[in-house]
């Protein structure tokens, strides 16, 4: 059975086109980077409306050609989020920490081709062995998130913290969405590396190396204030007034030093672009078109729209769910849009919405297109290894450190 939810969403969500139960969410205007914002985000951000074509017609066959004389000898990774016509040429597919693990047991494969974000191409490269070599098919495929935190900016937080009496007290924890620098911190300060599938795990270790949950001791949470928020609430049971955001633009990071030493959540102020943008409005929107929706949300979304969900879990939980889902059942998805398009097209008897209201795809994921795919590897098997991904030796060597104690963590 195909599911059709053609006329019974309201104006808010008003599909486009219907595809195997699929509801498109209104397309959006390009926003120009530099130019305008997007004021529905926490920050701004570049909605892409509908991606372009992928232009010339050989690429496909050019892509399969040049695949197929690489062999074994190169091992492609694809992200969730990316384009379908990039998954079609993944040899794995899954989230960011998934694919570190799988680049690292192949180690016979000359060439770990990424095509993800910068930040999870450098977790591959610390992974996996120095014969291998890590390629990021567009560097300009940055993280928005992991940019919100940079080495220069945790330093003189955790200077803050020093001059408040708190640091000697306080276990960084960063989500594995950050540059390799703030892991090798975080790897020097004590800490572990998360992922939105153990956070609580892991938090509940952080906590555990400073007196535990009933203590007095605190976690500085980067970069996504969201993600640690929701985790130390929902999971952990702490109160929403123990948790303080740090802001590096601001004198202090904006948060007296009294605050610090009154909170157990210190969270940094960052956020994912995409994610952020989901509204409680969204939600109750879905609800009124459709009581019998599920709304299932990743835990980068902000508080409120998690407390209004009513399932959350990482991206690897969400595909679990609408496998195990009921046939006939509806569901409204909050996280990126290939993602949810992906998974509507793999369940036609269910009726699957996009949580947001307009098109709104990972900009810096969808850099990684079939062009850049193409060129990469006919690079390869030319013989000319393009666009590699390399770091330092000192700063892998302290975030494999901070990603070894995630790896030792129950059930990861």
């Amino acid at each position: 059975m195909t599911a059709t939810v053609t006329g019974t969403v309201t104006a808010t969500v008003t599909p486009t086109a219907t595809v195997t139960g699929f509801a498109e969410p209104a397309g959006s205007a390009l926003l120009l980077l530099g130019r305008r914002s997007d004021l529905a985000s926490e920050r701004g951000v570049e909605c892409t409306g509908a991606l372009p074509a992928p232009g010339d017609p050989g690429l496909v066959e050019r892509a399969r050609a040049a695949r197929a004389a690489l062999g074994d000898r190169a091992f492609v990774l694809g992200h969730h989020y990316q384009r379908d016509e990039v998954i079609a040429f993944a040899d794995v597919t899954g989230d960011s920490f998934k694919l570190a693990r799988e680049a690292a047991a192949r180690p016979d494969a000359e060439f770990v081709v990424f095509c993800g974000v910068h930040f999870m191409a450098e977790s591959a490269d610390i992974l996996t062995s120095d014969a291998q070599a890590v390629v990021l098919p567009d560097l300009a495929a940055g993280c928005s998130m992991a940019d919100m935190a940079t080495l220069d900016q945790v330093e003189e937080a955790w200077d803050v913290l020093a001059d408040a009496g708190v640091a000697a007290s306080t276990v960084p924890v960063t989500y594995m969405n950050s540059s390799a620098a703030i892991k090798a911190f975080t790897g020097r300060h004590g800490g572990t590396v998360c992922t939105s599938s153990n956070a609580e795990t892991a938090l509940r270790w952080a906590f555990d190396q400073v007196g535990g949950l009933q203590g007095t001791g605190k976690v500085l949470f980067m970069p996504d204030q969201h993600l640690g928020r929701n985790t130390a609430v929902r999971a952990l049971g702490l109160p929403l007034e123990a948790c303080v955001v740090l802001d590096p633009h601001r004198p202090g990071g904006g948060v007296t030093p009294e605050a610090l030493r009154a909170a157990r959540m210190i969270l940094w102020r960052g956020h994912c672009s995409v994610h952020g943008r989901f509204t409680a409005k969204n939600v109750a929107d879905h609800r009124a078109a459709d009581p019998a929706v599920t709304v299932l949300v990743h835990p980068e979304c902000r508080h409120e729209v998690v407390t209004a969900a009513d399932m959350v879990g990482s991206t690897e939980y969400i595909i679990r769910a609408l496998d195990a889902a009921a046939p006939g059942s509806s569901w409204a998805v909050g996280t990126e849009l290939n993602l949810v398009r992906r998974l509507a097209a793999a369940h036609p008897d269910l009726t699957v919405r996009y949580l947001d209201d307009t098109v709104c795809f990972c900009s810096t994921m969808n850099r990684i297109d079939l062009p850049h795919l193409v060129w990469t590897l006919e690079s390869l098997v030319a013989g000319r290894t393009v666009n590699r991904i390399v770091v330092d030796p000192e700063v892998a060597h302290w975030a494999r450190v901070a990603l070894d104690r995630m790896l030792a963590l129950p059930g990861t």
